[in-house]
């Protein structure tokens, strides 16, 4: 996606299927990105509560508006650079905590040797959901703009292999710590380390864990660097995605459909707009939903079951795939998941799938069954589609998504390839000029609008008459005065 010259996630989708359709798929990007940004901002919330005394309410308000101001004024500069210092200050801090809490007088550190005391158990009924929230988290995770934005803005595609690599041993590190305090929280007597004043676990008290370990397994001094720790956290989180959230709503909703002549200036002042919105929804969201980890696996929820097959399809099977396919999939893939009923937001379940119990709710993983029925329809939908219109089998006319429907050009190849797919291989062979061409328009757009506060802008591109969006590749035998007529 470096190599091709995206600015968002969205941008391989409206390219295959126009800026209408494929701006479809930015509100299951929209609500993932809220939902994850109400988590942690609930997470916060609740440390700032349980150590400062802070109201719940103030203090997720208060995170919000921090994260939203910085975002607003710095863009992806302050973004990127905060996220260099909180990145150390997660690292640092978390690390410091282990060994106060661990060396706490109501750890029980022998029970760490007997087994079944703090590795809990998954009862058997338990095992699909356990595997589909793994999957969910894992594979849910991979088509999120929060994670493009900054590889897209890498100066090379061998740039943003090496940040992604390096990304992902990253936060195996950074895993251990939270890891670790887990643990020491499972083998704790929470009532000699409360003196019996808190029952860890009732449900209010219980999603404020790790906030209750600082406060009263680690010295005051250590809490506060915590404090710190899971701070910088929620912001470097938070920023990032109501950054990631306006970015796709000014690009690829506000100016792809609706005003494709606005200039630049226009889309940064509708980006800031659309930044105070969202960082208004995910405080609402996480005021009003009290499951942390609810809140943290619904944000992959509908990424996962509608996003993923699309950006699978859209990447990897580019030349077979169309909008017949594509509505198909988001249709048949949001249906299901739908009547599979959600109890975080009060959604009832319509169909109750195997394994269905009635307090215990969903124990089949009807969401991977969504996701594979939704990227089966894809598939399946497109073959059809195709068959049926290069093959005559129904007029031109009925195209109603002009998929087929493009006009031939006497003398030279099939209008059809007006729209080509071009292996990644071919275009990492071009990098260097693309890298060039991508530089110059950068510099020359930064000095006169200062953009590069925001976003990093995409070479200039030629416009596609079938669905009003740009095109990087124009078929070889083509003039551009033909494409004009045309």
């Amino acid at each position: 996606m470096r190599s091709a010259g995206y600015h968002t996630m969205l941008d391989p989708f409206q390219e295959k299927y126009g800026a209408k359709i494929g701006g479809i798929l930015f509100l299951p990007a929209l609500c993932g990105e809220i939902l994850w940004s109400s988590a942690i901002l609930s997470a916060l919330g609740s440390t700032l509560s349980v150590i400062l005394g802070l109201d719940n309410t103030i203090s997720v308000v208060v995170s919000a508006a921090v994260a939203m101001l910085y975002t607003l004024f710095g863009g992806l500069h302050s973004v990127a650079y905060t996220d260099v210092v909180q990145l150390f200050c997660i690292a640092i801090g978390l690390t410091i905590c282990v060994p106060f809490a661990w060396n706490h007088k109501a750890v029980d550190t022998k029970a760490l040797t007997v087994p079944g005391t703090w590795e809990g158990v998954i009862e058997i009924y338990n095992v699909g959901v356990y595997i589909e929230n793994y999957l969910l988290i894992v594979i849910g995770g991979i088509p999120w703009q929060v994670y493009f934005q900054r590889v897209l803005a890498c100066r090379t595609p061998k740039q943003a292999q090496t940040i992604s690599y390096l990304a992902g041993f990253g936060a195996i590190l950074l895993a251990a710590p939270p890891i670790c305090l887990g643990v020491i929280a499972r083998v704790t007597d929470w009532n000699a380390a409360t003196h019996g004043t808190i029952n860890v676990t009732v449900e209010e008290h219980g999603r404020m864990i790790l906030p209750l370990m600082l406060q009263f397994l680690t010295p005051p001094w250590v809490s506060f660097i915590g404090l710190g720790a899971i701070s910088a956290a929620v912001m470097s989180s938070a920023d990032s995605s109501i950054l990631s959230s306006s970015t796709m709503f000014a690009r690829n909703i506000y100016q792809a459909i609706f005003f494709t002549d606005a200039s630049e200036r226009h889309v940064l002042r509708v980006m800031w707009v659309a930044i105070v919105v969202v960082a208004a929804l995910a405080s609402l969201m996480a005021l009003t939903v009290n499951s942390i980890y609810g809140l943290f696996v619904l944000s992959s929820d509908l990424v996962y079951v509608l996003l993923f097959p699309q950006l699978l399809l859209v990447l990897y099977w580019n030349e077979h795939c169309n909008s017949y396919g594509c509505l198909a999939s988001i249709s048949s893939g949001f249906l299901f998941r739908f009547l599979g009923g959600e109890p975080l937001i009060g959604l009832p379940a319509f169909l109750a799938y195997p394994f269905y119990d009635p307090i215990l709710g969903q124990l089949f993983p009807f969401r991977t069954m969504s996701m594979i029925i939704s990227l089966m329809s894809h598939v399946i939908v497109s073959i059809i589609a195709r068959w049926i219109f290069v093959n005559n089998l129904l007029p031109a006319k009925w195209d109603l998504l002009r998929c087929f429907n493009q006009p031939i050009i006497p003398g030279t190849v099939p209008a059809l390839a007006i729209r080509p797919t071009v292996p990644v291989s071919t275009i990492s062979q071009s990098s260097d000029l693309r890298k060039k061409s991508h530089d110059d328009s950068v510099s020359g757009q930064c000095s006169s609008l200062d953009m590069g506060r925001l976003y990093i802008p995409r070479p200039k591109l030629r416009r596609n008459s079938g669905h009003g969006i740009y095109r990087r590749e124009i078929v070889p035998g083509y003039s551009q005065g033909e494409l004009r007529n045309h």
